[in-house]
């Protein structure tokens, strides 16, 4: 005859199984501080184009918001004329993931890319916001490039302490240029 004290302890294990089973791990983001040069150097493509479509779409238990962007100029790698980028988050069936630091885009914003793919070919903005610089609209030849400060903890890759991040902005001709040199000192190879 099982004694209630065996009871109990069934009990408790079955609790503990569900409260495990029913924690869903925490959503937060902390990035690596990345130089402009670190960018350049570890991206698989750096473009600048327009949003001009977005959908969401499960991949495994992830939502992803793709987006589609007509590329107006290439800076690093192949010239292509539009390119599909997915940003953790979005909605699908009603189902909403949020994931901290993921950048929101719009149909018709134009930004700089700095680009990276993975192994499973999904290819991702480079350090989430740290890699999206929009470009001022208008009519200017040479339009400002601006990289907002992002607000999410950002650790110092040598010291791994937290760092502030700060608003990064350069007109496109500077943009281009660093970047041609950058690749140029360093061969242009990804890491």
């Amino acid at each position: 005859m099982r004694s209630a004290s065996f009871h109990v302890v069934k009990r408790h294990v079955w609790l503990a199984l569900l409260f495990v089973i029913g924690i869903r791990p925490l959503l937060c983001a902390t990035l690596e501080q990345l130089t402009l040069d670190d960018m350049i150097g570890q991206s698989t493509a750096i473009v600048r184009g327009t949003v001009v479509d977005s959908w969401a779409a499960r991949t495994g238990t992830v939502i992803y918001t793709h987006y589609k962007v007509q590329v107006s100029e290439s800076l690093k790698g192949s010239r292509q004329s539009s390119v599909e980028l997915v940003v953790a988050g979005g909605v699908v069936d009603n189902l909403s993931q949020s994931f901290s630091g993921s950048p929101t885009l719009h149909k018709g914003d134009e930004f700089v890319f700095f680009l990276w793919t993975s192994r499973a070919g999904l290819t991702q903005i480079m350090g989430l916001t740290q890699g999206l610089f929009a470009v001022a609209p208008g009519t200017s030849a040479d339009p400002m490039a601006t990289r907002a400060a992002t607000r999410e903890l950002m650790l110092d890759p040598k010291t791994a302490q937290p760092v502030k991040d700060a608003v990064l902005a350069m007109r496109m001709s500077d943009l281009r240029s660093r970047v041609a040199s950058t690749l140029q000192a360093g061969q242009g190879v990804s890491k």
